[in-house]
């Protein structure tokens, strides 16, 4: 970065030397979107102004009323604010860090088209509910009149959460199954801290326990028990694992020390924050400091790990990604932040062979072209012939996405019906796989997705299940 180049972060309003930006720390970072919201988030809520075309709703997949909220903001009536927002998600504060807005609510603000910058819903969203905490507004969970019911639920992530939630306002017994020794997911393991900070994941767990709901950690179906077992001790199973299995890289010596995965860099990163031994992290193995780094892939995990690399003290970070910038999956804000930061972004570059004796020390890459649409309508990367580069690289960060575990293999149920993708097969409506009483929501269903939309999967399947569990009650007690 140049010398006194000032940098201005993204949402924020602020501008900082690049040679101080370069050097904040995680929680330097945190506190500055902490303080920019609570400054800024009524008169935020106020741009709003009851603009009469609530797209910002309809481009939500939780369809928060988000205008209604927003003036209630600006009226200074938080507490009505944050029981609206919260009427229509278990995670408000959470989507408010993490949702990409800018392809969602604010993308379709009406005062972003006209020119004058969207209005800021993530972060007026996050600081309504973070106030809730701050002044007891949030109660506990209001459980339902007991059924004499329970639920299996397999992942303890946001679709699993979320509907242990709704479940369990519905009167029924929630047992959460998952692999992990914290509950979260991807929101406490795979997300940063500096974008979720983990306090905040973990006190939504907390809430759920207090709840009555049952959380067995280190519990991995198909080792610990099958999933008929789980059929046989529960009156219907939910199924949310996410995906989690890493797409490959073909390039050669893909295999040497140094060339990690996305996930594996994430989990370390986010278990020193916890205070955990993580023996790879401390002998530098999953650790970018002083390092050169390269990251490999487009989308928000990529960013991620960039971001992350940048806050370990990194020698430098690039990040190679085969399209251009317009093509890139990812959140365009987030791109922003990056760079902010210092991230060089390699365009339409993709990676031929990772260099080395057993340690990797330079990415050899291929410059490429855009070419004709492929059949989703994206232009398809191809090589430029006679363009190669070489990327100089201590560790490699590979984060070109998550696809589905063979879970019939992992669960014991080969009888399990899954897609030609891996994803589990259930019937739209009831939102039921092909086996009798055992549902499946979330990235397990509809791919590698948002936050956002796992918990309205979870909404959406609780409702479902509801249906099916009250029908099958109301048989038995008729066979009786």
């Amino acid at each position: 970065m140049a010398d006194e180049t000032m940098l201005q972060f993204v949402g924020t309003g602020q501008a900082y030397p690049a040679k101080r930006a370069a050097a904040l720390r995680a929680e330097d970072f945190a506190e500055i979107a902490d303080r920019y919201a609570t400054s800024q988030g009524e008169e935020q809520a106020g741009r709003c102004s009851q603009c009469g075309v609530p797209y910002c709703a309809v481009h939500c997949p939780l369809n928060n009323h988000i205008p209604d909220w927003l003036r209630l903001t600006a009226e200074g009536r938080l507490r009505e604010a944050y029981e609206l927002s919260n009427a229509t998600s278990t995670m408000p504060e959470i989507c408010g860090r993490i949702c990409p807005q800018d392809r969602l609510c604010e993308g379709n603000c009406v005062i972003e088209f006209s020119g004058h910058g969207a209005v800021t819903i993530g972060s007026v969203e996050k600081y309504i509910t973070d106030t809730a905490w701050d002044n007891g507004w949030v109660e506990p969970i209001a459980i339902g009149k007991a059924r004499g019911q329970s639920v299996g639920i397999i992942g303890a992530g946001p679709a699993g959460l979320s509907a242990a939630e709704y479940l369990r306002v519905l009167g029924y017994d929630v047992h959460i199954y998952d692999r992990h020794d914290r509950a979260g997911g991807l929101l406490t393991y795979g997300i940063p801290g500096f974008k979720l900070e983990k306090p905040v994941v973990m006190r939504r767990v907390e809430r759920l326990a207090a709840a009555g709901i049952v959380f067995h950690q280190g519990f991995e179906v198909g080792r610990d028990a099958s999933l008929d077992d789980l059929r046989a001790r529960h009156d219907a199973v939910l199924i949310a694992t996410g995906v989690y299995k890493a797409r490959a890289i073909t390039a050669a010596g893909v295999e040497r020390d140094g060339v990690v995965e996305a996930l594996d860099y994430l989990i370390a990163s986010n278990r020193k924050g916890f205070g955990d031994a993580v023996p790879a992290f401390d002998d530098g193995q999953l650790n970018a400091a002083g390092k050169h780094v390269v990251v490999i892939g487009g989308g928000d995990t990529a960013m991620d790990c960039v971001r992350t690399a940048v806050r370990q003290g990194a020698a430098s970070v690039k990040c190679l990604y085969r399209r251009d910038r317009a093509n890139m999956p990812g959140s365009q804000r987030e791109v922003g932040n990056a760079e902010e930061e210092g991230v060089e972004f390699v365009w339409l570059s993709a990676p031929l062979a990772f260099e080395g004796d057993a340690q990797v020390t330079q990415v050899r890459a291929s410059r490429m072209r855009l070419g004709a649409p492929d059949a989703g309508g994206r232009r398809s990367p191809e090589p430029e012939p006679g363009s190669e580069l070489v990327l100089a690289a201590d560790l490699v960060i590979k984060a070109l996405g998550f696809d589905p575990e063979a879970l019939p293999v992992l669960f014991g149920a080969p009888q399990l019906g899954v897609t030609r993708w891996g994803t589990i097969r259930t019937e739209a409506k009831s939102m039921m796989t092909n086996l009798d009483g055992v549902f499946a929501a979330g990235d397990i269903v509809r791919g590698a997705s948002l936050v956002v939309w796992a918990i309205r999967d979870a909404r959406d399947v609780s409702e479902r299940m509801h249906a099916w569990l009250k029908a099958k009650a109301a048989a038995e007690r008729k066979a009786a």
